[in-house]
């Protein structure tokens, strides 16, 4: 008897999903199938609905997934820490599936494999039709890391894990960030949150969270963030307030997670001499950036970019929100869980803000 899943098809920006009932594929050697117990809809989900970055369509949105194991194919599963994986199981995995063998997963960049699969973004196809977040079911590929959860995170605070969590903990360890470092974090939402309560986590010594919108800033202070100023103009009110924080000097780690321009050219102001600067939030097309080369160059700034993040980064946020669940308020940044039926409801609340997160359980 064939397996029928329900789930929520995006075809055209701006218009509603189409609730669709999907035959359930057999399952390849290595493959697992997952009964989708929540998934979270990300800032990029709420972009591509809008139609401010493109998806190969149609497809299944979300990729912030927790899901339980329901099938196995073959024996023997084990997940990114190697330990086994059985059914009844409750997992988190990678936003992306990598090869292992090409020339980027060699060296180190497996979110840019040349055979890259990646949840909730990926054209349906007969063979793949269940691969992301807002459906019933989603059927993970051999090559995806996953772990295990522990029972102390509930499924709400979990999916957070595999986007947000780890792209947080990848921002923290490309700026190789040490403990008494001085951190700046441009953007309040749930990612700068993130990267804050992990700053703090990790003994950072000063966590300034910045942010046009001064509402989403009381909730940085929940955060870890010592002070939180709201980002006006050129920046130049949040620049002065990290250096009377810093005596003079300016941050040791500046991370821009808000996707603003004028956001990006404040962070290489606010950088100490010899800082490192890590963009992450620009996801989606801005203008050309206004870079003084002379004073990167005078300054020894270092400046890094990143995407995603790999499995290893995974892990790490896995292993921090278990510890961190009871100092951070991670729960309250997430609503109430919307059934798949009212999926248009779903993403209407995320566009209006009230929550960081807004949850669906299909």
């Amino acid at each position: 008897m064939t397996l029928h899943s329900r789930a929520a098809v995006f075809a055209v920006a701006g218009r509603p999903h189409e609730l669709r009932d999907v035959a359930v594929p057999p399952l390849e050697p290595g493959e697992v199938l997952v009964r989708v117990r929540m998934c979270t809809l990300c800032g990029s989900d709420l972009h591509t609905f809008q139609g401010a970055r493109s998806t190969p369509m149609p497809t299944i949105l979300g990729h912030e997934i927790v899901g339980e194991v329901v099938a196995l194919g073959g024996d023997g599963k084990v997940d990114w820490r190697g330990d086994p994986v059985a059914m009844g199981d409750r997992i988190t995995w990678s936003i992306a599936a990598h090869c292992g063998a090409c020339y980027y997963c060699m060296h180190g960049l497996p979110q840019k494999c040349e055979a890259l699969f990646k949840y909730g973004h990926e054209r349906l196809t007969p063979a793949r039709p269940l691969s992301g977040g807002l459906a019933e079911h989603c059927v993970l590929t051999k090559n995806t890391p996953l772990l295990k959860l522990p029972a102390a995170l509930s499924d709400a605070v979990a999916s957070l894990a595999n986007c947000a969590t780890a792209t947080a903990a990848a921002a923290l360890r490309v700026g190789e960030l040490a403990a008494e470092e001085n951190v700046l974090i441009f953007g309040a939402g749930m990612l700068g949150l993130t990267l804050a309560a992990m700053a703090r986590q990790a003994g950072a010594a000063h966590v300034v969270v910045a942010d046009v919108a001064p509402e989403r800033l009381s909730r940085a202070l929940q955060f870890g963030a010592d002070v939180a100023p709201v980002f006006e103009g050129d920046g130049g009110a949040v620049v002065e307030e990290l250096r009377k924080l810093t005596a003079g000097r300016g941050a040791d780690l500046v991370v821009e997670a808000a996707g603003s321009p004028e956001a990006m050219e404040a962070a290489l102001k606010a950088a100490r001499i010899g800082g490192r600067i890590v963009f992450v939030g620009a996801v989606r097309p801005t203008r050309p950036l206004a870079v003084d080369a002379e004073q990167i160059v005078r300054r020894l700034l270092t400046i890094r970019g990143l995407h995603n993040y790999t499995p290893d980064d995974l892990v790490t946020a896995v292993d921090f929100l278990a510890a961190a669940v009871a100092r951070f308020p991670f729960a309250e940044m997430i609503s109430e869980p919307y059934p798949l039926e009212m999926i248009g409801e779903a993403f209407e609340a995320g566009r209006e803000g009230k929550s960081l997160r807004v949850a669906v359980r299909p």
